[in-house]
């Protein structure tokens, strides 16, 4: 299975679009792994995860086959995650030779948009809800949603993604997981962890999780045995309100076996 993180960022970017923080300032020069764009992932090639309003720079940065993937499943409905407006441009008045019908996957609150959304050009979309704990095979994968402490007003998801014997975890937007995620997961192991390192040094675990958060998560997972000695742990959703660059990211996580996610990251498992 491989993975292309095409964002690291949270909802603004980094640098955000209208701040002058020294932190944004010091991104703009510094370039690199300090640009960040709003998260989204690519597996095999085949299957997205989150549609942000950078997905059609992610083309133009990455080229290739990037927009030729067949299955998109959702997180959640906020708008640095989920787009659909653009999603609109996979039909005929916008595109020529894209493909089959786009199979679209979310909560509630995700299908109901996209049927507002492309209430005109239906026939060119496959839309289907999802249920947490339910495994469901998409793409050649078997995707399982879990509840995300994140939106209270809709059923947010992290996903754990299986092939081949492999797997990983989405695991964001969320705080710390609820108890029931940690429960189904503590039956499972997990190759790969992607985890929510929004909020940084900043004391809040809830809703988005921070550098302790993240390294309690891991810990946790040790505990329940959910980790082997190739396993790896990644954080990634990083704010700019944190006030970290890439570098001092990595000296605070690195050393404690926590991998630093950046635009263009690739993993394989």
């Amino acid at each position: 299975m491989k993975i292309r993180l095409l964002g690291s960022a949270a909802a603004e970017g980094t640098p955000a679009i209208f701040c002058r923080c020294e932190l944004c300032q010091k991104a703009k020069e510094l370039g690199g792994k300090d640009i960040r764009t709003r998260t989204s992932a690519l597996v095999d090639d085949n299957l997205k995860i989150d549609f942000p309003p950078d997905t059609y720079m992610h083309v133009l940065r990455d080229g290739g086959r990037m927009s030729e993937f067949e299955h998109l499943i959702i997180t959640h409905t906020h708008h640095d995650h989920f787009y659909p407006e653009d999603i609109r441009m996979r039909t005929p008045d916008f595109a020529k030779d894209y493909g089959d019908a786009l199979n679209i996957y979310g909560n509630e609150n995700v299908v109901q948009r996209c049927r507002e959304t492309l209430a005109n050009e239906m026939e060119h979309f496959n839309i289907a809800p999802l249920q947490a704990f339910t495994t469901y095979e998409i793409g050649g994968k078997l995707i399982t949603p879990l509840p995300a402490d994140h939106k209270p007003d809709e059923d947010s998801f992290i996903y754990f993604i299986e092939k081949d014997g492999k797997t990983c975890l989405y695991g964001h937007d969320t705080g710390v997981f609820p108890e029931e995620t940690f429960n189904w997961l503590a039956k499972r192991v997990i190759d790969i962890a992607i985890l929510d390192c929004t909020n940084g040094l900043i004391d809040r675990k809830a809703i988005h999780m921070n550098i302790e958060a993240v390294k309690d998560t891991k810990a946790k997972f040790t505990e329940l045995g959910v980790l082997h000695e190739n396993s790896k742990v990644i954080a990634t959703h990083f704010s700019h309100n944190c006030g970290l660059l890439h570098e001092d990211l990595e000296k605070l996580l690195v050393p404690s076996g926590i991998d630093v996610a950046y635009d263009g990251m690739e993993l394989t498992i």
